[in-house]
Protein backbone atom coordinates (compact mmCIF):
# COMPACT_ATOMS: atom_id res chain seq x y z
CA UNK A 1 0.00 0.00 0.00
CA UNK A 2 1.42 3.38 -0.99
CA UNK A 3 1.27 6.08 1.64
CA UNK A 4 -0.06 9.39 0.36
CA UNK A 5 2.27 12.14 1.46
CA UNK A 6 0.34 14.89 3.18
CA UNK A 7 0.96 18.62 3.26
CA UNK A 8 0.13 18.58 6.96
CA UNK A 9 2.72 16.78 9.02
CA UNK A 10 1.73 15.06 12.25
CA UNK A 11 1.54 17.62 15.04
CA UNK A 12 2.80 17.19 18.59
CA UNK A 13 -0.38 16.45 20.54
CA UNK A 14 -1.24 17.20 24.14
CA UNK A 15 -0.17 13.75 25.33
CA UNK A 16 3.16 14.09 23.58
CA UNK A 17 3.78 17.53 25.08
CA UNK A 18 2.93 16.17 28.52
CA UNK A 19 5.41 13.33 28.00
CA UNK A 20 8.10 15.84 26.99
CA UNK A 21 7.56 17.78 30.22
CA UNK A 22 7.80 14.58 32.26
CA UNK A 23 11.02 13.50 30.57
CA UNK A 24 12.55 16.93 31.19
CA UNK A 25 12.69 15.94 34.87
CA UNK A 26 15.90 13.91 35.23
CA UNK A 27 14.74 11.39 37.89
CA UNK A 28 11.54 10.65 35.93
CA UNK A 29 13.54 10.34 32.70
CA UNK A 30 15.85 7.79 34.34
CA UNK A 31 12.90 5.78 35.68
CA UNK A 32 11.26 5.70 32.23
CA UNK A 33 14.54 4.77 30.57
CA UNK A 34 15.18 1.85 32.90
CA UNK A 35 11.57 0.67 32.64
CA UNK A 36 11.83 0.67 28.85
CA UNK A 37 14.99 -1.42 29.02
CA UNK A 38 13.43 -3.87 31.47
CA UNK A 39 10.39 -4.32 29.21
CA UNK A 40 12.58 -5.11 26.20
CA UNK A 41 14.64 -7.68 28.10
CA UNK A 42 11.49 -9.37 29.43
CA UNK A 43 9.98 -9.45 25.95
CA UNK A 44 13.11 -11.04 24.47
CA UNK A 45 13.25 -13.65 27.21
CA UNK A 46 9.55 -14.47 26.69
CA UNK A 47 10.35 -15.31 23.04
CA UNK A 48 13.16 -17.66 24.01
CA UNK A 49 15.91 -15.14 23.20
CA UNK A 50 18.34 -15.18 26.11
CA UNK A 51 19.19 -11.48 26.02
CA UNK A 52 21.57 -11.39 29.00
CA UNK A 53 23.41 -14.58 28.06
CA UNK A 54 23.91 -13.56 24.43
CA UNK A 55 25.27 -10.17 25.47
CA UNK A 56 27.49 -11.76 28.11
CA UNK A 57 28.96 -14.21 25.60
CA UNK A 58 29.79 -11.39 23.23
CA UNK A 59 31.41 -9.37 26.00
CA UNK A 60 33.79 -12.27 26.65
CA UNK A 61 35.29 -11.87 23.18
CA UNK A 62 38.41 -9.76 22.63
CA UNK A 63 36.34 -6.78 21.58
CA UNK A 64 39.04 -4.20 22.19
CA UNK A 65 41.14 -5.98 19.57
CA UNK A 66 38.20 -5.89 17.17
CA UNK A 67 37.84 -2.17 17.88
CA UNK A 68 41.36 -1.40 16.68
CA UNK A 69 40.54 -2.94 13.29
CA UNK A 70 37.69 -0.55 12.52
CA UNK A 71 38.07 2.60 14.62
CA UNK A 72 39.10 5.95 13.19
CA UNK A 73 40.74 7.55 16.24
CA UNK A 74 40.65 11.01 14.64
CA UNK A 75 36.89 11.05 14.08
CA UNK A 76 35.07 13.93 15.76
CA UNK A 77 31.59 12.95 16.91
CA UNK A 78 28.70 15.34 16.25
CA UNK A 79 27.12 16.64 19.44
CA UNK A 80 23.78 14.92 18.84
CA UNK A 81 25.51 11.53 18.84
CA UNK A 82 26.82 12.00 22.37
CA UNK A 83 23.33 11.99 23.90
CA UNK A 84 21.84 8.96 25.68
CA UNK A 85 20.12 6.60 23.25
CA UNK A 86 18.05 3.47 23.79
CA UNK A 87 18.29 3.55 27.58
CA UNK A 88 22.10 3.71 27.52
CA UNK A 89 23.82 6.67 29.18
CA UNK A 90 26.76 6.26 26.79
CA UNK A 91 24.43 6.21 23.79
CA UNK A 92 25.91 4.03 21.07
CA UNK A 93 29.52 4.48 22.20
CA UNK A 94 30.03 1.49 24.47
CA UNK A 95 30.16 -2.29 24.66
CA UNK A 96 26.84 -2.74 26.45
CA UNK A 97 24.74 -1.19 23.65
CA UNK A 98 26.90 -2.87 21.00
CA UNK A 99 26.47 -6.35 22.47
CA UNK A 100 22.74 -5.90 23.07
CA UNK A 101 21.60 -4.22 19.84
CA UNK A 102 20.80 -7.43 17.95
CA UNK A 103 18.70 -8.98 20.72
CA UNK A 104 17.03 -5.60 21.23
CA UNK A 105 15.99 -5.62 17.57
CA UNK A 106 14.39 -9.03 18.01
CA UNK A 107 12.41 -7.71 20.99
CA UNK A 108 11.36 -4.37 19.52
CA UNK A 109 10.19 -5.90 16.24
CA UNK A 110 8.52 -8.95 17.73
CA UNK A 111 4.99 -7.52 17.83
CA UNK A 112 4.79 -5.56 14.58
CA UNK A 113 2.43 -8.12 13.06
CA UNK A 114 -0.38 -9.85 14.93
CA UNK A 115 -0.67 -12.99 12.77
CA UNK A 116 0.56 -16.44 13.78
CA UNK A 117 4.18 -15.99 12.74
CA UNK A 118 6.58 -16.55 15.68
CA UNK A 119 7.46 -13.18 17.30
CA UNK A 120 11.19 -13.88 17.09
CA UNK A 121 10.90 -13.73 13.29
CA UNK A 122 9.48 -10.20 13.32
CA UNK A 123 12.84 -8.53 12.79
CA UNK A 124 13.75 -10.65 9.76
CA UNK A 125 10.26 -10.12 8.32
CA UNK A 126 10.58 -6.35 8.72
CA UNK A 127 13.93 -6.27 6.92
CA UNK A 128 12.63 -8.46 4.11
CA UNK A 129 9.49 -6.35 3.70
CA UNK A 130 11.76 -3.37 3.08
CA UNK A 131 14.06 -5.20 0.67
CA UNK A 132 11.13 -6.58 -1.31
CA UNK A 133 9.93 -3.04 -2.00
CA UNK A 134 13.43 -1.81 -2.84
CA UNK A 135 13.97 -4.64 -5.31
CA UNK A 136 10.58 -4.05 -6.93
CA UNK A 137 11.13 -0.30 -7.34
CA UNK A 138 14.78 -0.32 -8.45
CA UNK A 139 14.95 -2.06 -11.84
CA UNK A 140 18.70 -2.69 -12.05
CA UNK A 141 20.67 -4.64 -9.47
CA UNK A 142 23.15 -2.27 -7.80
CA UNK A 143 26.83 -3.14 -7.95
CA UNK A 144 28.05 -0.78 -5.21
CA UNK A 145 25.94 -0.27 -2.08
CA UNK A 146 26.46 1.94 0.96
CA UNK A 147 24.59 0.99 4.14
CA UNK A 148 24.51 4.11 6.32
CA UNK A 149 23.90 3.51 10.02
CA UNK A 150 24.75 -0.15 9.60
CA UNK A 151 25.07 -0.78 13.37
CA UNK A 152 26.35 -4.32 13.99
CA UNK A 153 25.77 -5.34 10.38
CA UNK A 154 22.27 -6.84 10.46
CA UNK A 155 21.06 -4.53 7.67
CA UNK A 156 24.32 -4.95 5.74
CA UNK A 157 24.15 -8.73 5.76
CA UNK A 158 20.47 -8.55 4.72
CA UNK A 159 21.50 -6.39 1.74
CA UNK A 160 24.18 -8.94 0.87
CA UNK A 161 21.60 -11.73 0.86
CA UNK A 162 19.44 -9.64 -1.49
CA UNK A 163 22.31 -8.52 -3.74
CA UNK A 164 25.03 -11.19 -3.46
CA UNK A 165 26.90 -9.80 -6.47
CA UNK A 166 27.33 -6.29 -4.98
CA UNK A 167 30.19 -4.74 -3.06
CA UNK A 168 28.76 -3.31 0.16
CA UNK A 169 30.18 -0.76 2.60
CA UNK A 170 28.67 -0.54 6.06
CA UNK A 171 29.13 2.92 7.62
CA UNK A 172 28.46 3.80 11.24
CA UNK A 173 29.49 6.38 13.82
CA UNK A 174 29.93 3.79 16.56
CA UNK A 175 33.24 1.90 16.42
CA UNK A 176 31.80 -0.47 19.01
CA UNK A 177 28.98 -1.44 16.68
CA UNK A 178 31.43 -1.85 13.81
CA UNK A 179 33.68 -4.04 15.94
CA UNK A 180 30.75 -6.41 16.50
CA UNK A 181 29.93 -6.23 12.77
CA UNK A 182 33.50 -7.21 11.94
CA UNK A 183 33.34 -10.07 14.42
CA UNK A 184 30.00 -11.19 12.93
CA UNK A 185 31.57 -11.25 9.47
CA UNK A 186 34.02 -13.91 10.59
CA UNK A 187 31.78 -15.91 12.89
CA UNK A 188 28.40 -15.76 11.09
CA UNK A 189 29.34 -15.12 7.45
CA UNK A 190 32.54 -17.01 6.67
CA UNK A 191 31.74 -16.75 2.95
CA UNK A 192 32.70 -13.07 3.23
CA UNK A 193 36.03 -13.61 4.95
CA UNK A 194 38.98 -12.00 3.18
CA UNK A 195 37.15 -11.34 -0.09
CA UNK A 196 36.55 -7.63 0.53
CA UNK A 197 32.95 -7.78 -0.62
CA UNK A 198 31.68 -6.31 2.64
CA UNK A 199 33.72 -3.57 4.30
CA UNK A 200 33.18 -1.44 7.40
CA UNK A 201 33.76 2.31 7.64
CA UNK A 202 33.89 4.35 10.83
CA UNK A 203 32.69 7.76 9.68
CA UNK A 204 29.97 10.38 10.02
CA UNK A 205 27.13 9.99 7.54
CA UNK A 206 27.03 13.74 6.89
CA UNK A 207 30.76 13.85 6.07
CA UNK A 208 31.76 10.37 4.97
CA UNK A 209 35.00 11.20 3.19
CA UNK A 210 34.00 8.88 0.35
CA UNK A 211 34.43 9.84 -3.30
CA UNK A 212 31.74 11.50 -5.39
CA UNK A 213 29.39 9.23 -7.34
CA UNK A 214 30.68 5.99 -5.78
CA UNK A 215 27.41 4.09 -5.27
CA UNK A 216 24.36 2.84 -7.15
CA UNK A 217 22.27 2.38 -4.00
CA UNK A 218 22.50 3.99 -0.57
CA UNK A 219 20.34 2.39 2.10
CA UNK A 220 19.41 3.60 5.57
CA UNK A 221 17.62 1.17 7.88
CA UNK A 222 16.03 2.75 10.97
CA UNK A 223 18.43 5.68 11.02
CA UNK A 224 16.53 8.92 10.50
CA UNK A 225 14.37 8.74 13.63
CA UNK A 226 17.63 9.00 15.60
CA UNK A 227 18.67 12.28 13.99
CA UNK A 228 17.93 15.96 14.57
CA UNK A 229 16.56 17.65 11.47
CA UNK A 230 19.73 19.57 10.64
CA UNK A 231 21.75 16.34 10.56
CA UNK A 232 19.07 14.69 8.40
CA UNK A 233 19.34 17.48 5.82
CA UNK A 234 23.13 17.25 5.72
CA UNK A 235 23.00 13.47 5.32
CA UNK A 236 20.52 13.69 2.43
CA UNK A 237 22.88 16.05 0.63
CA UNK A 238 25.85 13.79 1.30
CA UNK A 239 23.88 10.83 -0.04
CA UNK A 240 23.09 12.82 -3.19
CA UNK A 241 26.80 13.56 -3.63
CA UNK A 242 27.78 9.92 -3.23
CA UNK A 243 25.21 8.51 -5.66
CA UNK A 244 25.93 7.98 -9.32
CA UNK A 245 23.54 9.56 -11.86
CA UNK A 246 20.20 7.73 -11.68
CA UNK A 247 21.33 6.04 -8.46
CA UNK A 248 18.80 5.41 -5.70
CA UNK A 249 18.40 6.30 -2.06
CA UNK A 250 16.26 3.92 0.00
CA UNK A 251 15.30 4.04 3.64
CA UNK A 252 13.03 2.22 6.03
CA UNK A 253 11.92 3.84 9.25
CA UNK A 254 9.02 4.57 11.56
CA UNK A 255 5.94 5.90 9.78
CA UNK A 256 4.79 9.17 11.39
CA UNK A 257 1.40 8.79 9.68
CA UNK A 258 0.73 5.41 11.25
CA UNK A 259 -2.30 5.27 13.56
CA UNK A 260 -0.18 3.22 15.95
CA UNK A 261 1.96 6.27 16.78
CA UNK A 262 -0.90 8.76 16.54
CA UNK A 263 -2.98 6.78 19.08
CA UNK A 264 -0.19 5.45 21.30
CA UNK A 265 -1.11 5.48 25.03
CA UNK A 266 0.81 8.15 26.99
CA UNK A 267 2.53 5.55 29.18
CA UNK A 268 3.99 3.70 26.18
CA UNK A 269 4.84 6.99 24.47
CA UNK A 270 6.78 8.04 27.57
CA UNK A 271 8.85 4.87 27.47
CA UNK A 272 9.47 5.25 23.74
CA UNK A 273 10.55 8.87 23.96
CA UNK A 274 12.86 8.12 26.87
CA UNK A 275 14.95 6.05 24.44
CA UNK A 276 14.58 8.24 21.32
CA UNK A 277 15.61 11.87 22.00
CA UNK A 278 14.88 13.17 18.47
CA UNK A 279 11.56 11.48 17.82
CA UNK A 280 9.52 14.70 17.68
CA UNK A 281 11.95 16.19 15.17
CA UNK A 282 11.72 13.11 12.99
CA UNK A 283 7.91 13.05 13.05
CA UNK A 284 7.86 16.73 12.00
CA UNK A 285 10.44 16.27 9.21
CA UNK A 286 8.92 16.65 5.73
CA UNK A 287 11.01 13.93 4.15
CA UNK A 288 9.48 14.07 0.67
CA UNK A 289 10.04 17.81 0.39
CA UNK A 290 13.55 17.60 1.84
CA UNK A 291 14.52 14.91 -0.68
CA UNK A 292 13.43 17.09 -3.59
CA UNK A 293 15.36 20.03 -2.16
CA UNK A 294 18.44 17.80 -1.87
CA UNK A 295 18.26 17.01 -5.59
CA UNK A 296 16.14 13.86 -5.76
CA UNK A 297 13.04 13.13 -7.77
CA UNK A 298 9.80 12.98 -5.72
CA UNK A 299 10.06 9.76 -3.69
CA UNK A 300 7.85 6.70 -3.65
CA UNK A 301 6.65 6.10 -0.10
CA UNK A 302 5.17 2.72 0.78
CA UNK A 303 3.93 1.27 4.05
CA UNK A 304 5.86 -1.96 4.61
CA UNK A 305 4.50 -2.76 8.08
CA UNK A 306 1.70 -1.46 10.30
CA UNK A 307 4.15 1.09 11.72
CA UNK A 308 6.98 1.46 9.19
CA UNK A 309 7.44 3.02 5.76
CA UNK A 310 9.88 2.49 2.93
CA UNK A 311 11.05 5.50 0.94
CA UNK A 312 12.78 5.17 -2.45
CA UNK A 313 14.06 8.19 -4.39
CA UNK A 314 16.13 8.44 -7.57
CA UNK A 315 18.88 10.98 -8.00
CA UNK A 316 17.59 13.48 -10.51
Amino acid sequence: MTVTTSTSLPKIGLASRLVNSILAIAPLFNIAKQRARKMMIERAESMGVNWLQIASDLQKQDLDHELTKVQNPDLKYPEYYLKPFHAYTEGNLGWLPATEVEVAAYAVHSRIWTDDQPPVKGDARLRQSYLDIVKAQIPNSPQDILDIGCSVGMSTFALFQQYPQAKITGLDLSPHFLAIANLNTRTKHPELNNNGQVQWLHAAAENSGLADQSFDLISCFLLFHELPQDASRKILREIHRLLRPNGHFAMMDMNPYSDIYRKMPPYILTLLKSTEPFLDQYFAFDLASELVQAGFEPPQITANSPRHRTVVARKA
